[in-house]
């Protein structure tokens, strides 16, 4: 079975699809999609706080989907735990 790659948008590096964090806008909100299957426009980033700090800083969320983010989809990212 082909392993299905994605780049994060902070490092951006082409990593497997299940080790990254999927974000989603639908209906101009950002949510973090858990199962991977929500509908919308969706990003990557990697699980690790250094990447999530990097977006942070560089806005790297805001910049994908054209919107500005609210600090807390960061907090909710850097305390991010798999079902």
């Amino acid at each position: 079975m082909k392993e299905i790659k994605r780049m994060c948008i902070s490092c951006r590096q082409m990593k497997n699809k299940i080790d990254l964090i999927r974000i989603v806008k639908k209906n101009n909100e950002i949510l973090i999609d858990k199962s991977g299957k929500l509908d919308g426009r969706g990003a990557y980033i990697c699980k690790c706080e250094a990447c999530i700090k990097k977006a942070e800083k560089s806005k790297a969320i805001s910049r994908a989907f054209k919107m500005q983010i609210d600090d807390e989809i960061y907090n909710q990212l850097l305390n991010f735990e798999e079902f």
